[in-house]
Parts: structure tokens; sequence; C-alpha cells
């Protein structure tokens, strides 16, 4: 399996950082409308056993930190691009194993078919926001 996606990581992140303020402002609610859809969908795939799981799917939005009990132990903050959705409480840690199941249970998966089904979607609206915020700041010169 190519990891080619990880090594142009700095060349985006370059292009990224170059992007006016004003877009980023306009590109913000589409990021985090897009990760709520896709919190929505994850909580109506995910397993009912008991409801725990469902019930600590968690949107960050940008230039937020994810909280204390998510994967880096909160210590990893949404870029001003960026809409994080975590999965997980101090409790309720064992989302993972419910995605890919494990020696003695089987995969339920919940994570990645709520990111495919949604994808499309979500990505539109960013392409839209950007666009707009394009369109916006070209008429204001």
């Amino acid at each position: 399996m190519s990891r080619r996606y990880i090594h142009g990581t700095d060349a985006l992140s370059r292009r990224l950082g170059a992007i006016p303020q004003e877009i980023l402002k306009e590109l913000r609610p589409a990021l985090v409308k897009g990760a709520g859809e896709i919190a929505d969908a994850m909580e109506t795939l995910v397993p009912e056993d008991s409801g725990d799981l469902q019930n600590t799917i968690t949107v960050t939005g940008p230039n937020e930190t994810t909280p204390a009990y998510a994967s880096g132990g909160g210590s990893v903050t949404a870029k001003p691009n960026q809409a994080l959705v975590t999965v997980g409480s101090p409790d309720v840690r064992y989302g993972h194993i419910v995605e890919f199941g494990s020696v003695k249970t089987e995969a339920q998966p919940f994570i990645l078919p709520a990111f495919r089904l949604k994808k499309p979607k979500v990505f539109r609206r960013i392409q839209r926001a950007i666009a707009k915020a394009i369109k916006k700041a070209g008429t204001a010169q």
C-alpha cells in the first residue's frame, strides 16, 4: 500500500497556509456542518447495545482541542481549516474495538461507513463555500 499522501502533507500545509483568512472564515461553518453530518451518520450506524457509545460521538471545530480522552489525550488541536469527529469518553473507550473487532468480537463498522456515506455531500458543501468565498474576495477588490 502506497503512503504517498503522507509525503505530500508538508506541501499541502504550505498551500493551505496561504489561503486568505476571509476564505477560512467562510469555510469554517461548512466544515463544522459537514463534521456534524458525519457524526450524525455515525450515531445512526453505531450498534446500540446500551447506547453508551452512541452518546460519546463529539465534533471538534476549527482551532478547538479534542476531548482529553480522545486519541492523543486532548493534545490535538484542530487547525483553522479542520473539523474533527471523535468517539469515546473516560468510561467508554472501546469504539475502535466495535469498529474493527477483536479476537473475541466481530467488527461492527460505523465510523468508516458513515464517512464514506457522507463524504461526497460534505466535500461538495466545502467546495461551494470555497468558491463562494473566492468570488466574494474577488469582487471586494
